[in-house]
């Protein structure tokens, strides 16, 4: 349950988008980002298993460079959380904006819109959360987001077989000018490897991590594939960067997807900014009024970043393709060959080399293409 929680994310609402961005046969790199990333996880294990004393992401990092390794694994990590939850706000805003599309605030001369006025209220409510410490309630509330993000992709499946909405689109085979975007959403779909290390080290029975592991992946590997199959053969060329944004407003299942897209980052917010949080008030002399503070400004400026750029597919893409290829597929595959250079085959020291190239050659493409997209929608 906590390692399909850890996949199963707000990337599944993006998958068709990612389809109509890349075409049917871009598919493929989905099941390629699931069996890489799959690999990838046991090397994290592998890493561990080489001292006793390992036991997070960024121990590995220290065991393979040192600090500086610690350092680079934790910037890495810390800012793909901090990402996550700007993708939080602005998917909040565009979900509630599509339900009170006429909603909007005047405040002296400043007139907020339907997306930038739930962007705040979402804010405003996330933002007590957050100053919390003991996360053990929220906790519990976070592992219902499996069930939630399942209750989403059969809502979408739901309209389309049951409600009729029907599958009118062919769609096209291959769209080589958007594919790199699709490479950034399908890799973003297996960001959990943060926290594979802590899964591994609380198993009662560490030997069926790899088990574990194959099943967490078959889950969301085929709940992404059929939601961006099901959503792109239902809506086609009109597809948005979140495939509830199109579900028929009138329809029940409609209504029950958007509001449990909206319900559930309420309940991952907090969790997913305490890691940050946490590191930054390491820095600083223990005081309860500095802890609020520093919450409380990693909190507004996600809202700040979320209301300049609030383009959902694009901050999706760019995270995946910048961080989560950097964390799932990069830093493993480095951080091993370090740690076990003298122990490992020729074939295996290949084969993470193989990870490396991939890994960055798609870092590289998705990344050039979500910013300049970025910037010309800013513009």
């Amino acid at each position: 349950m906590n390692g399909v929680n850890a996949l199963c994310g707000i990337g599944i609402l993006s998958t068709p988008h990612a389809v109509k961005e890349g075409g049917w046969l871009g598919l493929s790199m989905l099941l390629l980002f699931a069996v890489l990333a799959w690999y990838t996880g046991i090397l994290l294990r592998r890493c561990l298993d080489s001292d006793p004393g390992l036991e997070t992401y960024p121990d590995i990092g220290q065991a393979a460079f040192g600090t500086t390794g610690r350092i680079i694994v934790a910037i890495a990590l810390y800012a793909e959380l901090y990402a996550c939850c700007v993708e939080y706000i602005i998917l909040e805003g565009d979900n509630l904006a599509s339900l009170f599309p006429n909603a909007k605030l005047s405040l002296g001369g400043l007139v907020l819109n339907s997306h930038n006025l739930f962007a705040l209220m979402t804010t405003i409510a996330v933002l007590p959360t957050v100053w919390l410490k003991d996360f053990r309630v929220l906790s519990y509330i976070s592992a219902g987001g499996v069930v939630a993000s399942i209750l989403v992709v059969l809502c979408l499946f739901w309209a389309g077989i049951v409600d009729h909405v029907g599958f009118q689109s062919k769609g096209t085979a291959l769209n080589l000018t958007t594919f790199p975007v699709a490479i950034g959403i399908y890799s973003y779909c297996f960001q959990g490897h943060a926290v594979f290390p802590n899964i591994y080290t609380s198993m009662a029975k560490p030997s069926e991590y790899p088990s574990v592991l194959i099943t967490c992946f078959t889950i969301v590997t085929l709940f992404s594939a059929g939601a961006g199959a099901m959503g792109y053969a239902m809506f086609g060329e009109s597809t948005q960067s979140q495939f509830t944004l199109n579900m028929p407003q009138n329809l029940v299942a409609s209504k029950i997807a958007i509001w449990t897209t909206v319900v559930n980052p309420f309940t991952k917010y907090a969790l997913t900014m305490a890691p940050v949080a946490l590191s930054l008030e390491e820095l600083i002399p223990s005081s309860h009024v500095y802890s609020i503070l520093i919450r409380t400004a990693l909190v507004i400026s996600t809202l700040v970043v979320g209301l300049v750029i609030p383009f959902f597919g694009l901050v999706l893409a760019l995270i995946g393709s910048l961080l989560t290829m950097l964390v799932s597929f990069i830093l493993p595959c480095i951080c091993f060959l370090s740690i076990a250079r003298r122990k490992i085959s020729r074939l295996e020291g290949f084969f993470c080399i193989f990870i490396i190239i991939i890994g960055l050659i798609c870092s590289a493409i998705g990344t050039y293409s979500a910013l300049s997209k970025i910037i010309q929608n800013l513009s």
